[in-house]
This record gives structure tokens, C-alpha cells and sequence, in this order.
């Protein structure tokens, strides 16, 4: 006989039929939660996975606009507003021609536990258009996040729903969203984060992300017996949370020697150890062809592996690695690339990007390595800096780099020492960290559900 897990899963996959994200992570999260389960039958009563599963809202609208050459294009938008039950939903917005529900209730469910884990009062949602921001021009880009925001404004408010950014939404976007938004309702009020600093916008929260991933790391790897001095590390990727990692790793001594786009990726045996290739990460950033190819032309020791993925670096250059951080997209590790990994002899593994290996890799990587930092917990940096934001803008104040810098180490200090206490608690081991981010998440918020009632 099935059990109370196993048909919640199998009926959210009849629910949400062809959304393959949103079951592979509900899928991940739920099988761990067995042994919470066990230890609390009244959550079954209560039918408290049957609700965490299913948003609490959904929308979906048409995003109407005209490009350059005056034609009107349609796009389509989406706001997943997934569990309130600690807090107003708060996720970030992907614009990338691949986004359909599934990806967006994908990053919704995520986001419940990340931000739970923060120990900050706010609940998961997500949103995002199938809009490509990629080849558009600035005019474009304005008059699609004027139209967009013209239909999300009614679902959104500081105490409601605060959106951030997310692939294909960095500071320009969110200046223009931000626009429409104190056009259309007449008040300044801090409904957005990831802004321009001179407009309520955080200082640090650009790096926040990369800088708590490798905050998060240093715990993994001090909690059994190292640390990041000397290690070479392989990280994907090559914009925001790989430049902000790439940073903060050279920063605690260690040799970030790989990025990566969609043509390939580059290997640099110096490492990414200089303020010139740290600031060149931007550059490639900004330069809007997202290729990472540039960095090898720039910097002639660097090598560039067309077409493939930096999990088998060892393979193709010999170099030891310590840790790997993808830091790119979604499933982007499959299990070919985690036997290169383990083959590789590398012991340590921490996601920095959602979601980015399938399931199948991520079992094998937990069953053949010292540890695995899961995402959920790793990354957790760029929310609770956003709802840092959230607070400087309500208390119209504004915090330093340092104080900023400060709070958010702590908090990813006590992620790390959640997920290790869960994983101790239910698991007996403290490197059982992907099941521990999803109990540690998990129990703030099912205490909180239950605490409330049927809501």
C-alpha cells in the first residue's frame, strides 16, 4: 500500500500533468519528509502535503507590447503565489523564451523551504514570462516591463507579494518594473527588490548570492575538517551567482578555475584570482551574447572547451578538484556528468544555481561523495538579502556593505547548521544536508500551517 508520500506525489503529477520540473522537485522534497511523517500522523489528518503542493493562487495573463518596427507582440506572464503561511510571497521573476508553469511552479515550491530556511518572515512564490530578453533593445526591454507589470501590479504589494529579479531580470528590468508600478498606484513602497541603490536598492545584494553559496561551502567543508585555502574549485555559468561566487572564493584563498556558457566552457589553471578576471565576469555579463569564449581570448593561459560542460574538467585537463558549484540552470547535471564528477575524485558538491541536477545524479553524487549542499539552503543568500531589502525600505533606512555582508553570513551559518541538525535528527548524519534543508524548511512552515488552521 502506497503510502501517504507516495500518493501525494502521484496526485500532484495527475494535477499538473506535463509540468516535468514541478514533480521533480516535489518528488525530491516529499520522499525525504518520510520520517517526519512518520514521527507527526496528524499532518495526513490535516492534509498538510496535499495544501503545500498546491499554490495558493495562481495567474496567468497576456503581456501585450510593440517592439521596434512597431509590430505588437504577445507574450505570456505568470505569478505562482505558492504558501503566505510565514510571511508575504516572495520569489523572483524569470524571463527566458523556456518558461511554462512548470518551471515556475518549480522555483514556487523551492522557494517556500529557501525562504524558510532564512529564519526571515516570508513565503515562497515565483513568477516569469516565456519573453527572451536576449537581442531586444533597451526601448523594447522597457515597454515589455511596462506592459507586463500593467496586469501583475493588482497581485503584488509590500505586505502581500514582493517579486525580485531572476534569469533574464537584473537591475534594468526591475528599474523599468519598479517604474510602472509607482506610476500605476501612486505610492513608493519597496514591492520590488534587486533595485538601483540610489531607489531603496540593498548594498551587497548584487553578490549576495555567490558570496552566501561559498559562505555555505566553508561550512560543509569545516564541518569536516577543512577549509577552502588552496582548493581548486569548478563552477558553471558566468553570471550573477557565478561572478559573486567566483569573488568570494578567491577572497578564502581558493582557485575558482572554470566557467561555462551555452558554446562551452573555460578552464583556467591561474584561477579566477585577480580583480581584472573578477570584474571581466560582468563584462561578459553585460555584453549580452551570452558566450563565456571572450574570457579564454582575453586571458591566453585559460583554455575554451566548445560545446562541453566543466563536470569533466579532470577528464580533459587533469586538474584535481576539490569542490564543484554549478551555478548556471536547471538541471544542468545529469548522471554522466556526476560519474565524471566522482570519477574525478572530488568529495565535495554544493548547488549553487535551482535545481541544477536531476535527481537520478543527485542521489548518486549524496551516496559516493564526503558532501552535498543542496540549493535550496546554498543559495539562499539572494532572498535573505532581498528581505534585508524589504526591511531597509519599510524603516526607510539604509544599511552599509558591512552590515550587510554580516548579517547575511550569519544567516548562512545557521542554514548550514539547520540542514545539519535535521540530517542528524532524522538521518544520524550531519552531511545528510539535502534531506535536512528539506525537513529544517519544512517544519517552520508546517508548524506555522498548522498553527493557523485551514488556510
Amino acid at each position: 500500500m502506497a503510502t501517504y508520500v507516495e500518493r501525494v506525489i502521484e496526485q500532484c503529477k495527475k494535477n499538473n500533468p506535463g509540468e516535468a520540473e514541478f514533480h521533480q522537485t516535489v518528488e525530491e522534497v516529499l520522499l525525504s519528509l518520510a520520517p517526519v511523517m512518520d514521527a507527526h500522523p496528524e499532518y495526513e489528518k490535516a492534509g498538510l502535503l496535499e495544501r503545500l503542493v498546491e499554490p495558493e493562487r495562481g495567474v496567468t495573463f497576456r503581456v501585450v507590447w510593440v517592439d521596434d518596427n512597431g509590430k505588437v507582440q504577445v507574450n505570456k506572464g505568470y505569478r505562482y503565489q505558492f504558501n503566505s503561511a510565514i510571511g508575504p510571497y516572495k520569489g523572483g521573476l524569470r524571463f527566458a523564451p523556456n518558461v511554462y508553469p512548470g518551471i515556475i511552479k518549480f522555483l514556487g515550491f523551492e522557494q517556500i523551504f529557501k525562504n524558510s530556511l532564512t529564519g526571515l518572515p516570508i513565503g515562497g512564490g515565483k513568477g516569469g514570462s516565456d519573453f527572451d530578453p536576449n537581442g531586444k533593445s533597451d526601448a523594447e526591454i522597457m515597454r515589455f516591463c511596462q506592459a507586463f507589470m500593467t496586469e501583475l501590479y493588482r497581485h503584488i504589494g509590500p505586505n502581500t507579494d514582493v517579486p525580485a529579479g531572476d534569469l533574464g531580470v537584473g537591475g534594468r528590468e526591475i528599474g523599468y518594473l519598479f517604474g510602472q508600478y509607482k506610476r500605476i498606484v501612486d505610492r513608493y513602497e519597496g514591492v520590488l527588490t534587486g533595485k538601483g541603490i540610489p531607489y531603496g536598492g540593498l548594498l551587497g545584494r548584487a553578490e549576495a548570492t555567490g558570496f552566501g553559496i561559498v559562505w555555505y561551502a566553508e561550512e560543509m567543508l569545516k564541518a569536516n575538517g577543512e577549509d577552502f585555502k588552496g582548493k581548486n574549485v569548478a563552477i558553471s555559468g558566468f553570471g550573477n551567482v557565478a561572478w559573486g561566487t567566483a569573488w568570494k572564493l578567491w577572497e578564502l584563498g581558493a582557485k575558482c578555475v572554470t566557467i561555462s556558457g551555452p558554446d562551452g566552457y573555460v578552464y583556467d589553471p591561474d584561477g579566477i584570482t585577480t580583480q581584472e578576471k573578477v570584474d571581466f565576469l560582468l563584462e561578459l555579463r553585460a555584453s549580452g551574447k551570452n558566450i563565456c569564449k571572450p574570457y579564454a581570448e582575453k586571458f591566453p593561459n585559460a583554455k575554451f572547451f566548445a560545446g562541453k560542460k566543466p563536470w569533466g574538467v579532470f577528464q580533459d585537463t587533469g586538474c584535481k578538484i576539490d569542490m564543484f558549484i554549478p551555478c548556471a540552470m536547471q538541471n544542468d547535471v545529469h548522471m554522466e556528468h556526476a560519474k565524471q564528477i566522482v570519477e574525478g575524485g572530488c568529495k565535495f558538491y554544493c548547488e549553487g544555481a535551482n535545481m541544477p541536477t536531476t535527481n537520478d545524479a543527485l542521489k548518486y553524487l549524496i551516496d559516493n561523495m564526503t558532501a552535498v549542499g543542496p540549493a535550496k539552503a546554498a543559495n539562499a543568500g539572494g532572498v535573505a538579502c532581498s528581505c534585508i531589502e524589504m526591511g531597509q525600505n519599510a524603516g526607510h533606512t539604509a544599511f552599509q556593505h558591512q552590515a550587510v555582508y554580516d548579517q547575511l553570513h550569519q544567516i548562512m551559518v545557521n542554514i548550514y547548521n539547520a540542514c545539519a541538525n535535521a540530517g542528524t535528527k532524522y538521518y544520524g548524519n550531519k552531511n545528510a544536508l539535502v534531506a535536512g534543508a528539506n525537513i529544517a524548511g519544512f517544519v517552520r512552515v508546517a508548524d506555522s500551517m498548522m498553527a493557523q488552521g485551514l488556510v
